[in-house]
Order: C-alpha cells, then structure tokens, then sequence
C-alpha cells in the first residue's frame, strides 16, 4: 500500500491474515537472514550505480540518492523460509522515480542487483516496475539497521524476501535473465510467492 502526501489507508490485521501465500506462517517478529559478514558501509563512501541497457549510465552519492523524491509503502515481507511480516513500513526512493534520472533502452528486459558485500539478484524489469518496489532506508519509523541491510535494500513486496536486496548499490539492465547469487544454488528465478516459486522444479 502507497502512502503519499499524508494519506493513509489502514488495513485491520482480520483482513491481513487472509492474504498469506501457502506455505508460510504469519510471525512479528523480523529474523535477520545473512550468508556472509554484514556490510559496514561509510556513508562518505556509498555509491549507487545504474548500468547495462540504460541510454545514460548513472552514479549518485548518499546525499544524492537521498535527496530523491521519498515514498513510504506498507507492505507485506514474506520469506523463503516460510515465515511472512504483514506489517512494514518502507520510506525511500520508488524504483519509478529512480528511473526517471536514466532511461532502459528497449531491449532491456531483465535487472541485476549488485550490492557491497558481492550479493547478486536477478528480477524482471516488469516486476520492479509495480508502484510498490522501492529503495528503503527506513524501516517502521527508524533508519534501517546494517542487520537488515542498511544503508539501503531493495524491496520487492511480491516477491520472496531474498529478491529484496541488502546493502543494494547497484543495477545492471540485461536483454536476457541471468541468476544472481541464490538463483545460481537452485533458489528460482522468478520468486512468486503465491507461487510458492522457492526453487528449480527439477531440483
């Protein structure tokens, strides 16, 4: 849900319960979910970098990406490990108004996200164009912690949470679809989770 200019629209927890993919258990707590060490990245240091199929490759510093207009979305966060958080609050920048600074070339198809620390995902550029994709750097109330992928995550709402990239610094538009870091040891490629797209069917 897009909460833009003030305006809010609230959800009971009753009607929230009934949209739960199968599979998955309904928890409020948010388990913190690392292959590797956790990123320390200096804010000084931080760089985003749009490449690939653009017709302008794009760098911006903190201050910069920042400086973007900020959305707040609530949305849904489900696991591959089959837990899902109903309740978010997400405030950053929409990937619709990232895209607004550089333009995919037509045949861009597909979008990798590269992030410190050497994670990699794979996602349909039509995924990532739904009104509710965003960069956060907020997380209900508070900026979000390295745990969670601060200084900033991608987050994907309709897709499982390893597509929502942490310490995200990067896109690389791509004619043909490519697997990131988990698609690569047998997680899918898509990660629908009313799917329930968790890996490879012939695995």
């Amino acid at each position: 849900m897009l909460k833009k200019l003030g305006q809010v629209t609230k959800i009971s927890q009753d009607q929230k319960s009934l949209h739960v993919p199968a599979g998955q258990y309904v928890t409020q707590k948010f388990p913190v979910l690392t292959f590797g060490p956790t990123p320390r990245i200096a804010l000084s240091d931080w760089r985003f970098k749009v490449f690939g199929l653009v017709e302008q490759d794009l760098t911006l510093d903190w201050q910069q990406f920042t400086s973007l207009p900020k959305t707040t979305v609530d949305a849904e966060f489900h696991c591959v490990t089959q837990w899902s958080r109903l309740e978010n609050t997400w405030e950053g920048v929409l990937f619709t108004d990232l895209m607004k600074l550089t333009k995919p070339k037509p045949e861009a198809k597909f979008v990798m996200a590269h992030c410190y620390g050497g994670y990699t995902t794979n996602v349909a550029l039509d995924v990532l164009l739904d009104s509710d994709v965003l960069f956060a750097y907020r997380h209900d109330g508070q900026d979000l912690p390295a745990d969670h992928g601060g200084p900033l995550r991608l987050v994907v709402p309709k897709r499982y949470g390893w597509k929502s990239a942490k310490w995200v610094n990067g896109l690389e538009f791509m004619a043909e679809d490519a697997p990131g870091f988990w698609e690569a040891r047998g997680y899918h490629m898509e990660g629908d989770p009313w799917k329930e797209q968790r890996f490879w069917e012939d695995l």
